[in-house]
C-alpha cells in the first residue's frame, strides 16, 4: 500500500508484508508515479538521482545495517507525512527537504523522535548561515549583493526570532526559508533527544546522522533575545539562573559537551575552535560587557564579587570531587580569582581555585581584599586577558 500525500515529494518504504519492496512515491497534483524495487540499491539511486553521488554515497553508508523496510526516505516539509507511520515502524528516517523548511521545527523533529527506537537513526539537512550568505554574495554584483545580503539577514535571521514581527514572518513564509547557524540546528537536534554522529558539508548543504539517545527536552523558552539566563551551579548545588548578554548563537547551551567531546580545552579553559560564539560575541567577552547583567545575580543574592566562575552543570563535571564538594559551600562571583592567577590548563585552574578557597575559608574578608587587588594590577596595569 502506498499512502497518498499532498502539496509535497515524498518517497516512502511501506510496504512490510512484501520483503525487501521499495516503493517511490512522487506524486504532484496531475499524476502519482511509483517505482518498486526488490533491491536495497534502489535507494541510494534515489538519493542520488535527487541529490547526487555525493549525498547518496553519505546516506546510504549509515543505511547498511538496515532492513530495506526498516527505513522511511521522504522529502517533505510537512509534518503529517511523518505523523501517519506507527511508531517503532522504522529504524531510520531520511528527509532529503532541507531543515530550513520546517515550520516549527523542533515540533517535526520531536515527532521524528516519537517514530523512532532507541538508537534510531534521522538523517536531514540544512543550508547553514554561512553557506547562505556565499550563495547570496555571488548571485548578485556589488554593491547590490550587500544590499540583498542584508535585507535576506533582516527578514530572515532577526524577524523569526522577535515577538512582535515573528507572527507575521510565518504568515508571509509560511516557515519556509529559514535561516538557521550550524550550531542551532545541531543544539536543536540534542535538545530534541538526539546525538550527532556525523556532519559533512556536500554540495552547500550541512548533512548530518543523528542518532535518537532519549526523549526530546521540550525546552518551551530557548534562549533567543540578546538578554539570556543560564543554568549555573550555584551555592549548596543548586541550580540558579545568571543572565549574561548573548554572546553565542541560540540552542548553543545544549552543544557543551559536544564542543568539549571533539575540540577539548585550550589555554584558560576555555574551549578549542568554539563555532558557537558569534562575531559580535566575541568583542563583547574580550572586555567583558557580556557579563555586566550578573549584576542582577550580586544583587538578587545569589553571587558575591570575588569568586568561582557560574559554571554549567557540564564543565563543573570536570572539576574534582574534592573541589566540587568545596565550591557549593559559597556563593559563586562577578570575578574569578582567575584573573589573580591566570592559569593555562584545566589542572591549573583547579589548583587555582582550590587555593583562593582555603584562604577564604580561613578569612574571607582580606582574602577577597587581596585577589581584587592582584586582579587589578594584572587587568588594568598589565592588561591581562582571559585567552
Amino acid at each position: 500500500m502506498i499512502a497518498r500525500t499532498t502539496n509535497a515529494k515524498a518517497y516512502s518504504i511501506l510496504n512490510k508484508e512484501e520483503d525487501m519492496t521499495l516503493a517511490d512515491s512522487i506524486f504532484s497534483d496531475t499524476k502519482p508515479y511509483a517505482l518498486r524495487s526488490k533491491s536495497k540499491i534502489a535507494i541510494k539511486k534515489i538519493i542520488t538521482r535527487k541529490r547526487g553521488n555525493n549525498v547518496g554515497d553519505f546516506i546510504s553508508n549509515y543505511l547498511k545495517e538496515f532492513r530495506l523496510f526498516d527505513v522511511l526516505l521522504c522529502d517533505t516539509k510537512d509534518s503529517n507525512h511523518i505523523e501517519i507511520h506507527e511508531k517503532g515502524s522504522f529504524q531510520a528516517i531520511v528527509n532529503l527537504k532541507e531543515v530550513n523548511h520546517y515550520r516549527r521545527i523542533n515540533k517535526f523533529i520531536e515527532l521524528i523522535n516519537s517514530k523512532l527506537p532507541e538508537g534510531g537513526l534521522f538523517i536531514n539537512a540544512v543550508e547553514t548561515y554561512e553557506t547562505r550568505k556565499e550563495r547570496i554574495l555571488k548571485k548578485f554584483p556589488k554593491p547590490l549583493n550587500f544590499l540583498h545580503y542584508f535585507g535576506d539577514f533582516i527578514f530572515h535571521r532577526i524577524c523569526p526570532k522577535l515577538k512582535w514581527s515573528k507572527k507575521l514572518y510565518f504568515n508571509i513564509t509560511k516557515g519556509q526559508g529559514r535561516v538557521l547557524t550550524r550550531t542551532e540546528i545541531l543544539g536543536r537536534l540534542y535538545s530534541c533527544g538526539f546525538d550527532v554522529l556525523e556532519e559533512k558539508i556536500i554540495n552547500k548543504k550541512l548533512y548530518f546522522v543523528a542518532k535518537k539517545i532519549k526523549t526530546p527536552v521540550f525546552d518551551m523558552n530557548p534562549t533567543y533575545g540578546p538578554l539570556i539566563s543560564l543554568k549555573r551551579v550555584g551555592k549548596n548545588g543548586k541550580s540558579i539562573n545568571v543572565y549574561k548578554l548573548r554572546t553565542m548563537h541560540p540552542y548553543s547551551e545544549y552543544l557543551q559537551q559536544y564542543v568539549f567531546q571533539r575540540n577539548n580545552l585550550r589555554k584558560g579553559g576555555k574551549l578549542k575552535n568554539d563555532f558557537r560564539i558569534s562575531n559580535v560575541g566575541r568583542l563583547l567577552r574580550k572586555y567583558w560587557i557580556d557579563e555586566l547583567p550578573m549584576i542582577l545575580n550580586f544583587l538578587k543574592g545569589e553571587m558575591k564579587l570575588i569568586g568561582g566562575r557560574p559554571l554549567s552543570h557540564h564543565y563543573f563535571s570536570l572539576y574534582t570531587k574534592e573541589l566540587q564538594e568545596k565550591r557549593i559551600k559559597f556563593k559563586p562571583g562577578l570575578i574569578p580569582p582567575f584573573y589573580a592567577d591566570m592559569p593555562e590548563t584545566l589542572e591549573e585552574i583547579i589548583a587555582s581555585e582550590m587555593k583562593y578557597l582555603k584562604a577564604y575559608e580561613r578569612n574571607p574578608i582580606l582574602t577577597d581584599v587581596n585577589y581584587l587587588g592582584k586582579i587589578i594590577k594584572n587587568i588594568v596595569i598589565k592588561g591581562k586577558r582571559s585567552l
